[in-house]
């Protein structure tokens, strides 16, 4: 069991008498249909559906819930919330909670903590702590993103907001990210559209690579054709692990079996690394 900080993130509360109906009107996922004490990976979109976050939203109560968002994207996620909620009694504030990262979910009960929250199907979980405890940490932080990356869980950054609607990252296919028997919210035309006129065609792969070459978000990868190689999808997240590189990559989802791809500019072949999920 790997025990790891994880100071990239940060924990803003959400509270007030319209939190559930505010939330509910601004996110991707069914906020209504959360239980109390349960949470889900979820987005928040701008008007044409591109998506500016995706966190993790936990709900203790009607008038209750926290977001758990990278540190990276905070200012402008923060910003696009409070701009939608000026006529909404509700009030974001953030939290210097301790937030930590188990790579053996079954082992939640080794460290004591005020919310548990499993990621999914994959062996993660996040714990969260108001107050901080001495901790002796077993991991690093790369160590997190590898097994969030091999989850299927899209890390998004500031060179990616506003670039993509969620399907484009596979929410479709994660916990309740996205709900679409719920009621209207930002971005809720383009991402229905998507789903029932199949205009999306795009999906986030995985891909590894046994190189320590450095790799810039938003950046290409290269597919081999008949007449040579072409650059290819948006970089999505990367992170060297134990010296093998990790990628989510953006990408048209139709292309042949067994297509090569390699890292642009270079003979660094690439992995197609299967998906935990199928994508639909």
């Amino acid at each position: 069991m790997a025990i790891i900080n994880l100071s990239q993130y940060r924990v803003i509360s959400v509270q007030g008498v319209d939190a559930e109906k505010f939330l509910q009107g601004q996110l991707t996922c069914d906020v209504n249909g959360l239980a109390d004490g349960q949470s889900t990976l979820t987005a928040h979109c701008d008007p044409k559906g591109k998506m500016s976050s995706v966190f993790r939203l936990l709900r203790e109560n009607t008038e209750q819930f926290y977001v758990i968002i990278r540190h990276a994207l905070l200012p402008s996620a923060l910003d696009n919330l409070k701009k939608y909620a000026v006529f909404s009694k509700v009030a974001f504030e953030a939290q210097d909670w301790q937030v930590i990262g188990l790579l053996d979910k079954q082992k939640c009960g080794a460290i004591s903590a005020d919310f548990c929250l499993e990621i999914g199907q994959s062996a993660c979980a996040m714990l969260l702590n108001k107050t901080a405890q001495q901790i002796d940490f077993t991991g690093e932080i790369s160590q997190w993103e590898q097994a969030i990356i091999k989850a299927g869980y899209p890390i998004l950054s500031p060179e990616s907001q506003n670039e993509f609607i969620p399907q484009a990252l596979n929410l479709q296919c994660i916990e309740q990210a996205i709900s679409f028997q719920k009621g209207c919210y930002i971005g809720q035309e383009t991402v229905a559209r998507a789903k029932y006129r199949g205009i999306n065609k795009r999906a986030m792969f995985l891909f590894n690579a046994q190189t320590n070459t450095p790799v810039s978000l938003g950046s290409e990868i290269e597919m081999q054709l008949e007449n040579g190689w072409r650059k290819t999808g948006f970089i999505l997240s990367a992170v060297h692990f134990d010296g093998i590189l990790w990628l989510q990559v953006v990408m048209n989802n139709q292309f042949e079996a067994g297509t090569a791809f390699r890292l642009s500019g270079t003979e660094t072949a690439l992995n197609l690394i299967e998906l935990p999920y199928n994508l639909s």
